[in-house]
């Protein structure tokens, strides 16, 4: 099997996306399959190859298309960038050879259209709905051979919007359990992260909350407000909350409110960190903390990377209580709090610090669960449906 994986997008990026097509190209290319992942040529500031940034094996190529890029024309035009640059990475493609034989596996709506015109079989990956261009998606996408969706909820958008069922397969995302899961203390944890004698220091006899991966999302809040309210609610010095995966102008951003809340010397929000580093500090927490806010993504068509990761941890998780987060865990193995209620989230914190049993029972059945998760299983899943 032959499968071009197209992407426009700037690859390798510190988006989650990025490494998922990147780890999903890997995993296909240890089944076996003969994968191209196939990206326009940007500007990027990560200097790493995509195998280096992303930790991964060289078990697919990868093939820049040449082209200009119109991001060079700054922040002020972005929307238009990004139109352009769609048009004229469509326009590289329409001209592409590629094996008569070969699939192409896309989360592009235009490509799939373009690629079943061509006479070839389409894989189209869902992540999240279409908004206001749906009506124009749902036609283009109306001859794909495949869709993949990452939970119940987009498959049955695609179902009530006449698409047939049975060409479409739930395959939720996915964790590197060699990379996310290893046994070691908390202590342990924190010697490795090498920190330095103050932190080490201030560590010492606290119970550290986390949270991890990106602070916000198209300067959407992502749940580090909440936490901060709540660190704030709960009055206790014998928390210290660390946050891991922030831009440089997020980091500064939530210093000025943490200090605000008059708790900035009971945190420290780090950049961005390879997934080596991040589970080390998963490693290190009491908790680990996920308040996505009451909105439409969040609620219903997110399958976040972090989840993943945190159950693989083996630490106890207090998350929002939503129902794209109950496709993937349940109150057996974390603590659910209410979206956008920092009250609520620092009562779930104090549960977890009244009963230690608790915690260790969520966690070891988060850890359970998450093994069905890895991503060999969803690439196996997906190849079974496709052939």
């Amino acid at each position: 099997m032959k499968i071009y994986y197209i992407v426009n997008a700037r690859i390798p990026t510190e988006k989650a996306y990025g490494y998922e097509d990147a780890k999903m190209c890997e995993v296909f290319g240890q089944s076996g399959v003969d994968i191209e992942m196939i990206v326009p040529r940007r500007v990027n500031p990560v200097e790493e190859d995509v195998f280096a940034f992303y930790s991964l094996e060289k078990k697919f190529r990868i093939r820049y298309i040449g082209m200009f890029d119109f991001f060079r024309l700054g922040k002020v035009f972005y929307r238009l960038s990004f139109y352009l640059n769609s048009i004229f990475f469509f326009w590289r493609l329409v001209f592409m050879k590629i094996d008569q034989d070969a699939m192409v596996f896309t989360r592009m709506p235009e490509i799939v259209w373009l690629f079943t015109k061509r006479g070839t079989k389409v894989i189209f990956e869902c992540h999240e709905w279409f908004g206001k261009s749906e009506n124009f998606a749902l036609y283009l996408l109306r001859d794909c051979d495949f869709i993949i969706t990452t939970n119940r909820y987009i498959k049955q958008k695609f179902v009530d919007s006449g698409l047939a069922s049975d060409k479409m397969l739930v395959a939720t995302n996915g964790v590197d359990l060699k990379k996310f899961y290893f046994e070691l203390s908390k202590k342990e944890a924190i010697k490795k992260l090498n920190l330095g004698t103050g932190l080490n220091q201030l560590f010492q006899g606290k119970t550290l909350l986390l949270y991890a991966g990106s602070f916000r999302t198209m300067d959407v809040e992502k749940g580090i407000d909440e936490i901060l309210s709540a660190l704030q609610i709960l009055h206790d010095r014998n928390l210290f909350f660390v946050a891991v995966g922030g831009s440089k102008e997020d980091i500064g951003y939530y210093q000025k409110i943490s200090k605000k809340n008059g708790v900035d010397d009971q945190c420290l929000f780090v950049g961005r960190k390879n997934q080596s580093i991040l589970a080390l500090w998963q490693k290190a927490a009491d908790m680990l903390l996920a308040p996505f806010p009451d909105k439409a993504h969040y609620k219903f068509f997110m399958t976040p990377l972090k989840l993943f990761e945190y159950m693989a941890a083996k630490r106890p998780i207090i998350v929002s209580d939503l129902p794209s987060i109950r496709e993937i865990l349940n109150k057996d193995s974390c603590l659910f709090c209410q979206p956008d209620n920092p009250d609520d989230l620092a009562a779930q914190i104090r549960t977890l610090l009244k009963d230690e049993a608790l915690g260790y029972r969520l966690a070891t059945q988060a850890f359970e669960s998450v093994k069905k998760y890895d991503w060999k299983c969803r690439v196996k899943k997906i190849m079974n449906f496709i052939n």
